[in-house]
């Protein structure tokens, strides 16, 4: 089988055919800044990047006709479980109006139909970060009025891959296996995954701990003033919270290797503090999705860029160790788990609807 996977980024879109489990093209396409302001919706880019990706499909030499499927990001869509779902005019419908806020990765599975209604063939999307698989008692916040009920956002495609390749190599199904998981990237997030459903997550976008340049978990009160402060504005405070809070707001960066570097190698105390301090938010993330699984734990699981920073994992696992073994993955491989969710569908004749 033959499956097209299109991922679009803020200023990217990344394009990779898979035949079978097996890449055979990967290509980056960048886009100009001045190009994508044009577009007042994200949504309006669409025929641009259209375009962009058949044009490098073309000169890759490939045709349209030459796929099985194709399988785009998924967005912020409306809470969905997890699995793989044919985009349709319901999934079209909510990305022209979408119920989270616009994102690029809602792009993909727009695109992935545009493409694949001109060859008949079928356009899917994978896990994507608005998967909610929730128990009931998860949604209670501590205030208990509409709109501050919890919710799940996470990093679902990387988690739902990883745990499945964790599974496998602890030779068992990953509906048998009680996992955490722990998304380290630039936003991280630390999920339960109880029998195949994550049931409580710290929402990437609210909770938890500091990512590199996202706010975590904040005191409500100084959160409070920071809001009424003169000159303050809603969009200031969310650009504060989403873009200049976390790791970059202690050190300048939101690079971790230069943070990793420049604790260890210069001594620097900032960047020493800051390293050892998401360490340990993401430790009290972990124990708490233990107390959820009734620390019945099969393994704790670190995936994503910072995995690959072992100084970094030992840290975390010197807090948790006594929990579950730890197994580590580093990096992400969502070109893949989107091909996988594509090749499932297709293989199985069975795919989830968006309704």
């Amino acid at each position: 089988m033959k499956v097209l996977v299109i991922n679009p980024g803020a200023t990217s879109t990344k394009i990779c055919v898979f035949e079978d489990e097996n890449e055979v093209m990967r290509v980056g396409i960048d886009h100009e800044a001045a190009e994508l302001q044009k577009y007042p919706n994200i949504v309006d880019q669409a025929p641009f990047r259209t375009e962009a990706v058949l044009k490098a499909v073309e000169e890759n030499g490939y045709k349209l006709e030459d796929f099985d499927a194709i399988c785009g990001r998924g967005g912020l869509f409306k809470h969905i479980p997890s699995g793989t779902y044919k985009v349709n005019d319901a999934v079209i419908r909510d990305i022209e109006n979408p119920p989270y806020g616009e994102h690029a990765a809602n792009l993909g599975a727009y695109i992935a139909k545009n493409l694949a209604d001109k060859v008949g063939i079928p356009a899917f999307f994978v896990d994507p970060v608005c998967v909610d698989e929730f128990e009931d008692i998860a949604r209670y916040s501590g205030l208990g009025l509409p709109g501050f009920e919890r919710q799940s956002f996470f990093h679902a495609l990387n988690h739902k891959s990883v745990g499945r390749k964790a599974a496998k190599d602890l030779g068992k199904a990953y509906e048998e296996l009680n996992l955490i998981i722990c998304h380290l990237g630039g936003g991280v997030s630390v999920a339960a995954h109880k029998k195949g459903k994550v049931i409580d997550v710290n929402n990437v976008k609210d909770e938890g701990a500091m990512g590199l340049d996202r706010g975590g978990s904040l005191p409500a009160n100084a959160l409070v003033n920071l809001c009424f402060q003169e000159g303050m504005t809603k969009a200031k405070v969310k650009r504060i919270i989403g873009q200049e809070a976390g790791v970059y707001s202690y050190t300048g960066t939101k690079d971790f290797r230069v943070v990793e570097d420049k604790a260890f190698d210069e001594g620097d105390e900032v960047m020493m503090n800051a390293f050892n301090a998401i360490a340990y938010q993401l430790a009290k993330d972990i124990g708490a999705m233990a107390a959820v699984l009734r620390f019945d734990v099969d393994a704790i699981i670190f995936t994503g860029g910072m995995a690959y920073a072992k100084r970094f994992c030992d840290i975390i696992e010197s807090y948790v160790q006594k929990v579950a073994p730890i197994m580590r993955y580093p990096g992400e491989e969502e070109m893949k788990a989107l091909a996988e969710g594509a090749i499932r569908a297709l293989t199985t004749g069975h795919w989830e609807e968006y309704k």
